[in-house]
């Protein structure tokens, strides 16, 4: 994979735990649709998300799609998954359950804030449980299921490493 596009949600858990900085170190510059600027622009948006998305870093490059699907989700999304799909080789940033679904059924590798702190862990790059503790102190949504998981995923790989 040599892009990276991502919706709103990704980017917005990882400046409040502030571990965004892994993005670029994970994957190099990230493609961000105008639409997903805008959203975390929006009024309600958290005030450090708001102001990261006034002036984005060097790493983002905001990108729109040039065919809108007109897909039946959120406009973030929307153009999130338009872009990734006109792209080759590209994957998805997204959180969103039925964004994720409509992603992997046109074929794009799609991966969520726990994915992300997962593979940032593998790398080194952060403490994946003390980022959970962070990202539970937020209005992040996730099914425990999924998160107890992970959290047993990153467990035994961290004793391997001991």
């Amino acid at each position: 994979m040599s892009l990276v596009v991502s919706d709103t949600t990704p980017l917005n858990y990882l400046i409040l735990i502030g571990a965004v900085e892994v993005l670029p170190r994970m994957f190099g510059k990230i493609l961000v649709p105008r639409a997903v600027i805008h959203e975390m622009s929006h009024p309600k948006a958290p005030r450090a998300v708001a102001l990261w998305a006034e002036n984005p870093p060097q790493w983002v490059e905001i990108r729109c799609p040039i065919v809108d699907l007109h897909l039946e989700l959120g406009a973030g999304e929307n153009e999130a998954i338009s872009l990734v799909v006109e792209l080759s080789d590209a994957a998805l940033l997204v959180d969103d359950k039925k964004a994720r679904l409509v992603a992997e059924q046109r074929g794009v590798l799609a991966f969520g804030t726990i994915n992300i702190l997962d593979l940032a862990d593998e790398l080194g790059l952060l403490d994946f449980e003390e980022s959970v503790t962070r990202l539970s102190e937020t209005t992040f949504h996730i099914e425990k299921a999924v998160l107890d998981a992970a959290l047993k995923k990153v467990r035994s790989r961290n004793a391997m490493g001991d």
